[in-house]
């Protein structure tokens, strides 16, 4: 493990980079009845009486959002006599405050975006948590949410809530021209070229996503062939972009322009520049979530409303959903606590069946527990990321990802490449491979 002490100020731009906000719902949740009695595997009575456990949530509080902490605290001082001090982190101050709690006084549990765990665990910031992580009620937690939570065969996160991106179409247009909801690629392929023959040249029928998420739409991809970005041989990440698994993706995220289905001057565009396109009739489909339906109505004066919006799952070529990225919120146990039993009896109450799905479910995340989540398959709003959140991956867990997927854009310059004839698709894989290898294992 690399112990390479950053700055406060470094750590905040790589944080920004990695979209630490994005993990948070931006959501006001939905107040909810006070929670069954939870199980809890911690230790009945007041074993811990007289100690204080300090736990940071990220974000603003609102009224349903309190109500949650309150109760959850008061089951926590129920089951072990401990109190906590609870501190609200607002999102503007996240990345300060956890760079200077990685050298000072930090607290001793936190909500953390999970995307985020690589990074702070490589500065010894967070506590591993693997005696608790796949016992009691998380023991049906699945094994695939644990992909960047867990680094060197140790867990430092426990999922809480998650996220995951679906395809956004125009309803009204599927409506107009007697478009069905696609389930295979191939009916993708056709609605946007039905799309394109009837809006105009100028529209995308699903837009090519080559800015700085544009990995969640080539992992989709590669993920639903079987590919896979790197993976970790003893202590050396070994980089698969040259696997056949992850050719057959690439090739298909690159098809959305060679074959016309997206303009070739949208080439750096990335998923918010892509809503103002879509928002301004530009775009019949492409991969987000629900957090651009209020930008949209935004974006378009009000003129494209959610009621001419709709949402499924991204399909692959065998009509099966495709594999979303994993993305949502984790709570961890920090890494200069003085209490670590005690964070650890309560991220075990909060991560149990009956917690971890009133957070999800009053954040408007997505839950964890995989009956909960099937659940809502058949649910219009919900049901589409659901599915898509059933097969959840995650890019390598590692605090150099983002170097590769977004500042130095690896993947998103060998599809431009390819693209624009530089390059055929082999080398252009192989000199990103090479160049993924040198960065994971700096």
């Amino acid at each position: 493990m690399r112990i390479a002490k950053i700055t406060a100020t470094s750590v905040t731009t790589a944080a920004l980079a990695l979209g630490l906000a994005a993990c948070g719902s931006s959501e006001t949740p939905k107040a909810s009845e006070a929670p069954k009695a939870a199980e809890s595997s911690a230790p009945a009575g007041p074993k811990y009486a007289g100690k204080t456990l300090t736990v940071w949530r990220l974000g603003d509080s609102n009224p349903a959002a309190a109500k949650y902490m309150e109760e959850l605290n008061a089951e926590f001082k129920k089951v072990t006599g401990a109190d906590v001090k609870l501190e609200w982190i607002p999102w503007p101050q996240v990345n300060d405050k956890f760079a200077a709690a990685a050298t000072g006084a930090g607290p001793d549990v936190t909500e953390i975006g999970n995307d985020q765990v690589p990074l702070w665990q490589s500065q010894d910031a967070l506590t591993p948590i693997t005696d608790i992580a796949h016992a009691g009620d998380q023991a049906q937690i699945p094994q695939n949410l644990f992909g960047l939570e867990t680094i060197d065969n140790e867990v430092y996160g426990m999922p809480w809530g998650a996220g995951a991106r679906a395809v956004l179409y125009r309803k009204d247009w599927f409506k107009e021209l007697k478009i069905e909801v696609p389930k295979t690629w191939d009916e993708v392929v056709a609605a946007g070229k039905k799309i394109q023959a009837k809006k105009g040249a100028g529209v995308d029928g699903f837009a090519f996503n080559g800015g700085s998420d544009a990995n969640h739409l080539l992992g989709a991809f590669a993920w639903s062939e079987g590919g896979e970005y790197a993976v970790k041989e003893g202590d050396k990440w070994v980089g698969k972009l040259t696997d056949p698994t992850f050719q057959k993706g690439f090739e298909r995220y690159v098809s959305l322009v060679k074959d016309g289905l997206s303009g070739k001057a949208n080439l750096t565009l990335n998923t918010v520049d892509i809503r103002k396109r879509f928002a301004n009739n530009k775009v019949g489909m492409y991969l987000t979530a629900g957090w651009d339906l209020p930008g949209i109505e935004v974006d378009s004066k009000g003129k494209l409303k959610a009621d001419k919006l709709g949402f499924f799952p991204l399909p692959d070529t065998k009509g099966e959903v495709a594999p979303s990225f994993f993305g949502g919120n984790d709570i961890a146990l920090w890494g200069g606590t003085k209490e670590a039993d005690l964070g650890k009896e309560y991220l075990k109450l909060a991560t149990n069946k009956t917690w971890a799905d009133r957070y999800a479910k009053e954040g408007g995340l997505l839950p964890i527990y995989p009956d909960t989540l099937a659940a809502l398959n058949e649910d219009p709003a919900q049901g589409p990321f659901a599915q898509a959140f059933a097969k959840a991956k995650a890019f390598p867990a590692d605090s150099n990802w983002t170097e590769a997927g977004e500042t130095k854009a690896v993947l998103q310059n060998a599809g431009r490449a390819v693209i624009e004839g530089k390059k055929d698709v082999a080398t252009a894989l192989a000199d990103a491979n090479k160049e993924l290898e040198e960065i994971l294992n700096q």
